[in-house]
């Protein structure tokens, strides 16, 4: 276990919200010269080359999961982007995807420091009228920074009756 999620499971609040996450790239200048051409220059072509990486972490890591939930982009960012990249990569996975959660605009997390990042309410909703029933969970997003956007999603998710949630992120900063 990584010293991030020991310091998340010291933690009542968040202790068991997210079982795992596995990213596939560790983040460093040439991840972040290529999520910035992709995601703020709306080149999503960019995330094809990902595509046969991240598909090979899912079936490693997790061949046991029930549903794939991107997380969300508000509507805000979604229409100033074009695109949700945490869909995108979603997309490259063979499994059964779900757009269970909204978001609620914020500031830019990029914007934010480590402390803002970890200590930020949670903005996130489920939009179903029907509880989940156990199923196991699968995160997706593309970069895992502090942790904070992947167990705040999880959190509304084990409210509505998910089982184990993992999370599978593209880069891990």
């Amino acid at each position: 276990m990584c010293y991030d999620c020991v310091r998340w499971e010291g933690d009542a609040e968040w202790k068991d919200a997210l079982r795992m996450n596995h990213s596939v790239y560790t983040y460093n200048d040439t991840m972040k010269d290529v999520l910035a051409t992709a995601k703020f220059r709306g080149d999503i072509a960019l995330f094809a080359m990902f595509e046969s990486p991240f598909q090979q972490a899912y079936t490693t890591h997790f061949p046991h999961i029930d549903l794939v939930v991107p997380i969300p982009l508000s509507n805000e960012r979604l229409y100033e982007r074009g695109f949700n990249q945490a869909t995108v990569l979603a997309a490259f996975l063979p499994a059964r995807i779900e757009e269970l959660l909204t978001r609620t605009h914020t500031e830019k997390q990029s914007k934010k420091s480590r402390a803002e990042r970890i200590h930020v309410e949670n903005v996130f909703r489920y939009n179903k009228s029907n509880r989940l029933t156990g199923q196991s969970i699968l995160l997706i997003d593309d970069i895992y920074t502090t942790g904070s956007t992947l167990r705040h999603a999880a959190n509304i998710l084990r409210e509505q009756g998910a089982g184990e949630i993992f999370s599978l992120t593209l880069v891990r900063g």
